[in-house]
């Protein structure tokens, strides 16, 4: 299956664009999704161990299981003040 991935902020520049197309096998989870990613690419091994995830817009914990086309965003931490 084809998972939509969208990165924000710093999780941008550490993969250099805004958006990857990731093929994961059919049950992947997001836990699955985040180890494929690491693989895949040395900065992205940077990635926090439990980053904030949001499936189709509504966040999700990493053990929820992705479907084909869904787009998954990856949500840095933020500060404000």
């Amino acid at each position: 299956m084809r998972i939509q991935v969208l990165l924000f902020a710093i999780y941008r520049d550490l993969a250099g664009t805004g958006d990857l197309a990731v093929d994961l096998p059919e049950s992947a989870t997001v836990r699955d999704l985040l180890a494929t990613l690491r693989a895949r690419s040395a900065a992205l091994s940077r990635l926090p161990p439990e980053p904030a995830v949001a499936v189709n817009r509504d966040y999700v914990d990493l053990d929820t299981p992705l479907q084909d086309g869904d787009d998954v965003a990856l949500l840095p931490p933020v500060a404000g003040g």
